[in-house]
């Protein structure tokens, strides 16, 4: 059973792109739909969630609190090692985790947890070593389709769907 999902930001919350306003400002896109589910997967089924992200950005913290994610870490090298103490703070087996990313910052990560996923554009050495490629991008549904295939997966469907009803 999966009790925590791991997220990238750029390239897989977002689409990569890095666009700044004449004042220096930030912006990201986010998509609605991956907030609903990771909202539903965190706030109605009581499932974690964390983003570890190798950036820093404000916009990033803002849409954490937004959806209820529990744990978020920012300007992060060691990716797998800040998994490990998330799972070592919470009981959980890295078994028992899924994450998803987009670029080779993200292999550790994506080689230490029960089972990964890559957005449809992440770069090919992505590609070659997570267990299951979207069919999404990054910032397009890829980590809506993520949730959907772990609920499909643990066997959640009908509870999911009910939530809605």
């Amino acid at each position: 059973m999966i009790k925590l999902i791991v997220l990238d930001v750029d390239g897989t919350l977002t689409d990569g792109k890095i666009i700044y306003d004449e004042n220096g400002n930030e912006l990201k896109n986010f998509n609605v739909k991956d907030g609903l589910a990771i909202a539903t997967w965190t706030k109605k089924l009581n499932k974690k969630v964390a983003i570890i992200t190798g950036r820093k950005s404000i916009l990033v913290e803002k849409r954490a609190k937004e959806l209820g994610i529990q744990y978020l870490y920012q300007g992060v090298h060691e990716k797998l090692q800040v998994l490990k103490d998330i799972c070592k703070k919470e009981d959980i087996l890295l078994s028992e985790v899924a994450a998803i990313g987009d670029d080779l910052n993200d292999i550790k990560m994506l080689n230490g947890v029960g089972i990964s996923f890559a957005p449809k554009d992440a770069v090919e050495y992505i590609e070659n070593i997570v267990n299951i490629n979207c069919t999404k991008n990054g910032g397009d549904g890829a980590v809506r389709e993520m949730i959907e295939k772990l609920i499909e997966l643990e066997g959640l469907r009908e509870k999911y769907l009910r939530l809605w009803y």
